[in-house]
């Protein structure tokens, strides 16, 4: 590049240098910033879905942990009146658990033997 000097007859667009490449570098740094400028959109774009994403799976996990919670509740009411009933007569109890035993194994047993 050969610098040209104001009076040279050079125009005052081309900033003191002549054609001899200028005008390529400035080209080049705008198809760069042009470039650039859709890479950034594109950044941009995908961080607002991104947080989108984000913002819908934090409400189902809100929700997923008031279910929980009353699934505990629930749970803990169950086991409170199993406890109730485990304070009652262990022989009634027994009896039940070994009735229930032989109405399974029969209907079981007469499946299979339908087969």
């Amino acid at each position: 590049l050969t610098p040209v000097f104001p009076g040279d007859g050079a125009s005052a667009g081309n900033y003191g240098y002549t054609n001899s490449g200028y005008s390529v570098y400035e080209e080049e740094n705008e198809r760069l910033t042009e470039s650039l400028r859709t890479k950034v959109s594109a950044i941009k774009s995908l961080s607002i879905e991104i947080g989108t994403e984000v913002k819908s799976r934090n409400k189902m996990l809100s929700d997923m942990d008031n279910d929980f919670d009353s699934a505990g509740g629930l749970l803990g009411a169950t086991m409170g009146r199993l406890r109730t009933l485990s304070r009652g007569s262990q022989t009634k109890l027994l009896c039940y658990m070994m009735l229930f035993a032989l109405f399974v194994f029969f209907v079981i047993y007469w499946i299979i033997k339908l087969r």
